[in-house]
């Protein structure tokens, strides 16, 4: 018996996955809008301070230019009503046209609006404004979470504001140039020496992900941390395209085993940092790869960790 999608999606079940995660982006979703905007200015007044300078010149902002300068343009009253609708998914120009940015882009969005706010330039959340007991109970929780879970939180938030209508809006695509290959590194994992493997790894360093996703069988199969499958070569390239330029991998140790029909399964556990934070967060990830008899990449779960202590459960580090 071969392995299926769905199949695959259950190698080493025993992975320590942040379930904390998706359950408190899903509290923060039921709160009102005025409560979801206020959480992610306190939020961002917190974790504002590690963003480093950097980011912003990774993300290429021209595509939101216009619509942030409207918005800068606008009378305070309008600006809020704006924040309101994004956070309510109305239908309006300056919605949909958000929900056609990437996940950068839209990430650098709030970044600039909660600039203004501090600026004064955008209407900031009100001085005396209080949150209810639900969201500051919410936002307990979130100061609780390791610094790239609670990225990873603000992340999905501001990924499913806007206006998407049925049948998804078309992302724009940014120009990703991969780097050129002399200055590539070659990344050492303890405990792994599958080629495949080590290349995907270099590859999505150096945002070569054409050649990423040519290790993958024509119809592969990548999950992204809290999401279902992406399947297919052509679907891959696009959600790699537009989710993980300016990603650095770092992987730590792995293990590797047999798995039934001649294939290989491999658990590599590390960090992810973004151009966001830089090297002061470091996301504790778990990739779990499923190799066909060829090599090939069959399967690629990606989970955020629950705990740091995943990184050495393998037994691999002391």
């Amino acid at each position: 018996m071969s392995f299926t999608i769905d199949s695959a999606r259950s190698i080493f079940p025993d992975t320590q996955v942040a379930d904390a995660v998706p359950a408190i982006v899903q509290s923060f979703n039921q709160l009102s809008a005025e409560d979801q905007l206020a959480l992610l200015w306190f939020a961002y007044t917190e974790m504002g301070m590690t963003i480093t300078p950097a980011a912003m010149q990774v993300v290429n902002m021209v595509f939101a230019e216009t619509t942030l300068t409207q918005i800068k343009q606008m009378s305070a009253l309008e600006q809020t009503q704006v924040m309101c609708d994004l956070v309510n998914h109305t239908d309006t120009p300056i919605c949909r046209t958000y929900s056609s940015f990437g996940t950068n882009v839209k990430l650098g969005f709030w970044y600039q609006l909660s600039e203004w706010m501090k600026q004064g330039i955008v209407a900031p959340i009100p001085q005396d404004y209080k949150l209810s007991a639900k969201a500051t109970d919410l936002l307990q929780a979130i100061r609780q979470l390791e610094g790239g879970q609670q990225l990873t939180v603000f992340q999905d938030v501001v990924v499913n504001m806007g206006y998407s209508p049925t049948g998804g809006t078309a992302t724009v695509q940014e120009p990703v140039s991969p780097q050129e290959t002399a200055p590539r590194t070659k990344v050492k994992i303890q405990g792994i020496n599958n080629t495949t493997v080590l290349s995907y790894i270099d590859n999505m360093n150096a945002f070569d992900f054409q050649a990423a996703v040519a290790l993958f069988t024509q119809e592969g199969a990548l999950k992204p941390p809290f999401q279902e499958p992406i399947v297919g070569q052509e679907n891959i390239l696009a959600y790699m395209r537009d989710e993980c330029y300016g990603l650095k991998l770092l992987p730590e140790q792995g293990v590797s085993e047999p798995a039934e029909a001649g294939f290989t399964q491999i658990k590599v556990t590390g960090k992810v940092q973004t151009p966001w934070f830089g090297d002061k967060v470091g996301i504790n990830l778990a990739w779990r790869f499923l190799l066909n008899p060829e090599g090939q990449i069959f399967f690629v779960g990606i989970d955020v960790l629950a705990s740091p202590q995943e990184l050495v459960s393998l037994g691999l580090v002391r």
